[in-house]
């Protein structure tokens, strides 16, 4: 059984890693679980495997196999993951739009999909990957990743302010502010809010706002049946259930009492039946 550890970035990052993720255990027997999206990016390098296998929006049921390492972008509908390959990880798990400085590339080009971490950052990615192989303490392993993150951090590419008034306003208000309101206190047009902030995070404000609401919904659904589904679709800011239904099915791929039947501990993974 896998056991994961969680530790916190140094100031220098913390404006754009939420944390960094080390799960270390034994092979299970293969399963596949659904991975259900988030609004964020993340890198995760395989220490237990030469490669993992990722089946992304964009090619359904097709999995990938990735050689040591794989960025995923910000993903809007459920990607599956084979666990079997993801035994001892270690992952950087992005703010939102917290990944933008570190890549060649704006977000958007990551959008419901995963890379090859070598077709960022080339050869460099493979050197990264033995140095953690090297590494004998977790401590090591952060400080590492960390050093490597801060040597390819452009300052010039963090998220422009009106981005993060934006990120700041959708996550501390799911039920306050519409969109509209929101765009009306940034000083600039609609048009170029919906560009800066899809460049920087990866999705269009629109979306983001919903799989908040929704990851919200996530964390308050009870670990158990009865659900009061219409209270709860209310207390997230949902018109009422039926809304509430359809953006889970969008995002989930499920209704809300098939998720609660499948759901394992963590509630972003869902084993398939």
């Amino acid at each position: 059984m896998a056991v994961s550890s969680r530790f916190l970035p140094s100031p220098l990052l913390a404006a754009y890693v939420e944390a960094f993720s080390i799960s270390e255990g034994e092979a299970e027997l293969p399963t596949r679980e659904r991975c259900l999206p988030n609004g964020r990016m993340a890198m995760v390098i395989n220490l237990g495997h030469d490669t993992l296998a990722v089946s992304t929006p964009r090619h359904g049921d097709q999995f990938e196999s990735f050689h040591g390492g794989v960025l995923h972008g910000a993903f809007s509908q459920v990607a599956v993951i084979d666990t079997a390959t993801l035994v001892t990880t270690i992952s950087v798990c992005f703010k939102p739009g917290g990944a933008r400085p570190f890549l060649p590339m704006p977000a958007t080009e990551l959008t419901n999909q995963a890379v090859d971490l070598s077709h960022v950052f080339g050869p460099a990615a493979l050197e990264l990957r033995e140095c953690l192989l090297r590494a004998h303490t977790n401590a090591d392993r952060v400080q590492i990743l960390e050093r490597f993150l801060l040597g390819r951090i452009a300052w010039e590419q963090t998220r422009p302010s009106a981005v993060t008034f934006a990120l700041a306003s959708f996550q501390a208000e799911l039920k306050g502010r519409p969109i509209s309101e929101v765009t009306a206190h940034l000083g600039v047009s609609p048009k170029r809010f919906i560009s800066l902030f899809e460049e920087a995070v990866g999705l269009t404000p629109k979306v983001f706002y919903r799989l908040q609401r929704f990851q919200e919904a996530l964390r308050r659904t009870p670990k158990r049946p009865p659900v009061q589904w219409t209270d709860l679709a209310l207390s997230c800011g949902y018109f009422d259930q039926a809304h509430f239904i359809h953006d889970f099915q969008a995002f989930a791929g499920m209704s809300p009492s098939v998720y609660l039947a499948q759901r394992s501990e963590h509630h972003n993974h869902v084993p398939l039946p």
